[in-house]
């Protein structure tokens, strides 16, 4: 009778947790769609949603401040972020815009739809200065849609749509905001992940660039003109001076110079002394203005990464992730198929959720299923950047895709037809780089990381 008592007690308390355990994760949940209905910024949603849970438990809300400033002064590698943003700033305030586009237009402007082709090799270049498809894309990409519909007689939708995909190989090739958030999240090595993010962003451009090719005959786009002969080698000669930047980037971090960290900083010092002493196209007068900029990039950034960790303690607090490590080890997946069923749930989920929160939420939840399973830190960091980023061109969401429609103006809804195809052109390069890690790992392998 004893025994009976205390089992069916110990069931109602056990009914009694689960249900407060719902309560707090509804709670949670709600506040945070709630705040994104109303169209409050993503990191102030996640701000709300982790007070409304602190509340709830009846925590002190003095965990907020304390989750925050104990996890983001104990992360060195947080300082690459805001010296890569100024980097960039400094890079593009100098006008070496033309100088790459001409290059690059000297290289493949006379294949059919030409300038098209150009947008992804100046995607390439840009991509070792920003570290970001959204600045990517409101940079130097809302340049290229102008010249990709005054030379290529691009529609505006094509032209929208081919920026849109070169501008996610940015986050990909090195130097990378994500990649750098990741190592922060899982342990793994910057200068690896730097170095494994380098031939499958090639392989991306190779891929766009094929699609370029088959849409240029599909909307029947001219041939490029290109470089007049003689002009090849001086263009190419006015791009060198910008293409030192990732030279010393990767050089130093590769040849034990500098940390990956501290590249960061020896990144937008580079840019300064190309900017203000060798090329002259910066002005002294110029670099409060990109310092401010920086400043306001950077607080947005690190606000999101704040908020992170208030949810982050919150879904630890409730369990969750050992929740799904209990679930995916029961299912007994090997590593091919838990990686096959995370990208898909990735590939939804990016339609609908920004790649910022899926990265400092959901991968977390990952992590120690990766690391249970085997899998590779850094071939996982590169393979998910990747979703993320096929995400951000992705409808109905494709944040990148609001923000060129925004800019320029092209029809939302003729954009979404456009893009699909470089979407589908990109999944399947992503199906490959899942099942054959040997193409992420290949660089570290060869310089001897592994």
């Amino acid at each position: 009778m004893r025994r009976q008592f205390a089992s069916s007690s110990r069931r109602v308390e056990n009914r009694s947790c689960n249900s407060a355990t719902e309560i707090c994760r509804t709670h949670l949940v709600g506040a945070f769609v709630l705040a994104s209905l109303i169209r409050l910024p993503i990191a102030l949603s996640m701000f709300l949603a982790g007070a409304v849970y602190f509340i709830v438990t009846s925590q002190d809300l003095g965990l907020l401040a304390d989750q925050v400033m104990g996890q983001m002064t104990g992360i060195y590698v947080l300082v690459a972020i805001p010296m890569f943003i100024l980097a960039a700033n400094v890079m593009n305030d100098s006008g070496i815009s033309e100088r790459l586009w001409g290059a690059a237009d000297a290289l493949v402007g006379r294949l059919r739809g030409g300038t098209g082709h150009v947008t992804v090799l100046v995607s390439i270049i840009f991509s070792s200065m920003t570290g970001s498809a959204v600045t990517e894309a409101a940079g130097p990409g809302v340049v290229a849609v102008k010249m990709m519909r005054k030379i290529g007689r691009y529609p505006i939708e094509l032209a929208v749509a081919v920026t849109a995909a070169a501008s996610v190989i940015a986050p990909v090739i090195p130097p990378s905001i994500p990649l750098v958030i990741y190592a922060m999240l899982s342990g793994a090595s910057v200068g690896t992940l730097f170095l494994a993010g380098i031939v499958p962003g090639l392989l991306m451009a190779l891929i766009i660039m094929t699609t370029i090719a088959v849409m240029a005959r599909f909307y029947d786009l001219p041939t490029g003109t290109g470089a007049r002969i003689g002009e090849t080698m001086p263009r190419l000669g006015r791009a060198a001076l910008p293409m030192t930047l990732p030279v010393v980037l990767l050089g130093g971090i590769w040849t034990g110079w500098f940390s990956p960290t501290e590249s960061a900083a020896v990144a937008a010092l580079w840019g300064m002394v190309l900017g203000i002493l060798i090329m002259r196209t910066l002005q002294l007068r110029q670099l409060p203005g990109a310092f401010e900029t920086s400043v306001r990039q950077m607080a947005a950034t690190m606000l999101l990464i704040a908020s992170a960790f208030v949810v982050n303690y919150a879904i630890a607090n409730e369990g969750l992730g050992a929740a799904l490590v209990r679930w995916i080890s029961s299912m007994e997946l090997t590593q091919l198929q838990f990686m096959l069923l995370v990208n898909a749930i990735l590939l939804v989920l990016g339609c609908f959720l920004d790649g910022s929160v899926i990265l400092l939420v959901v991968i977390p939840l990952l992590l120690p299923s990766v690391k249970a399973l085997g899998i590779d830190l850094n071939y996982f960091g590169v393979v998910v950047v990747i979703n993320f980023m096929i995400g951000l061109i992705s409808p109905p969401y494709g944040l990148v895709l609001f923000v060129l429609s925004s800019l320029t103006g092209a029809p939302l809804q003729k954009v979404f037809v456009a893009i699909l195809p470089f979407v589908a052109s990109l999944i399947m390069l992503l199906l490959l780089l899942v099942i054959f890690p040997q193409i992420i790992l290949f660089l570290p392998h060869m310089f001897g990381y592994y």
